[in-house]
């Protein structure tokens, strides 16, 4: 369960100013309190309900063991997102979103495996054997691998969802989430669709401090989600291993049973070959002349 949002504290934080209303977008007439000198002012009970609901998907997404990706390349949001994403142990893209990130997946992992081959050059020393000029070009592939693909390195599949700041900058990003049925959780101002995302929060995405505010939240709701997943694994494993115990002792009653080990004392043995005396079933002849002396008899 994520902590609950103080309504002042977005208050303070700005979260509550939205664009010019000339620039508006006209599908977030509901999530808009008033219109003051010029600027649409964004309802902030509606703008915590709405942090607080994605701050619980997001924490069953990360309790379930998969990623989030961050996205905001914008100025005032890129080392706010980067230090958070990095708290929540989560990958983001702070520079220029590279096209089909999620659709050519396939493509962009081959360019992080790239990344890891130069690595292992410098470690066995092959990159020693190169000469100057083919040195400085691949310390050039690798400084802009690491700029625009470094953070998301650990990556080794599909996110299970979005993170954005700002959805009308990230429209290719999330075009592709779309596409992928990823589902996209972003902060959306008064001047994009928030038709396309599917848990919006309405606030400022234009100022530091209402982002920092809002990422950091999300950040500790993705955290929180983590320690519970930390928590539920020995409790996971301490059930296992009491169930193995109980099939293990169960088993050997069930073995004992069946197999019926025979007396070694001579009189048991003596009175277990009279019994079989007793019971021993006639031949085949016997009981045809059986059968014939007695319909002889009637």
């Amino acid at each position: 369960m994520a902590n609950k949002v103080e309504v002042k504290e977005l208050l303070d934080a700005g979260v509550h100013f939205g664009h010019l209303t000339r620039r508006w977008n006209p599908n977030m007439a509901p999530y808009i309190y008033m219109e003051r000198n010029g600027i649409h002012i964004i309802n902030l009970y509606k703008s915590a309900a709405k942090m607080q609901e994605a701050g619980d998907a997001l924490a069953k997404i990360a309790a379930s063991g998969r990623k989030i990706l961050f996205v905001a390349t914008k100025k005032q949001a890129k080392e706010i997102v980067a230090e958070q994403a990095e708290k929540a142990n989560m990958p983001y893209i702070t520079e220029r979103w590279p096209g089909g990130m999620l659709t050519n997946f396939v493509t962009i992992r081959k360019a992080v495996k790239k990344m890891a081959s130069i690595d292992r050059m410098k470690k066995d020393g092959t990159f020693n054997s190169l000469s100057k000029k083919e040195r400085l070009q691949v310390d050039r592939l690798r400084a802009k691998l690491e700029k625009n693909l470094g953070s998301i390195s650990d990556m080794s599949r599909l996110p299970a969802a979005l993170f954005v700041v700002d959805t009308t900058r990230e429209h290719i990003a999330i075009k592709e989430a779309q596409k992928l049925n990823i589902p996209i959780f972003a902060m959306v101002d008064t001047n994009s669709d928030p038709r396309e995302v599917d848990y919006l929060i309405p606030s400022n995405d234009d100022a530091s401090k209402s982002i920092s505010k809002v990422v950091s939240y999300v950040a500790d709701s993705i955290v929180e989600g983590l320690s519970e997943r930390k928590s539920d694994k020995p409790a996971k494993k301490k059930e296992e291993k009491a169930s193995k115990e109980e099939k293990s002792d169960k088993a050997p009653k069930a073995t004992k049973e069946k197999a019926e080990v025979p007396s070694k004392d001579a009189e048991d043995r003596k009175a277990m070959k009279e019994a079989k005396k007793d019971v021993k079933l006639e031949s085949k002849s016997e009981t045809l002349d059986k059968a014939k002396s007695s319909n002889e008899e009637e």
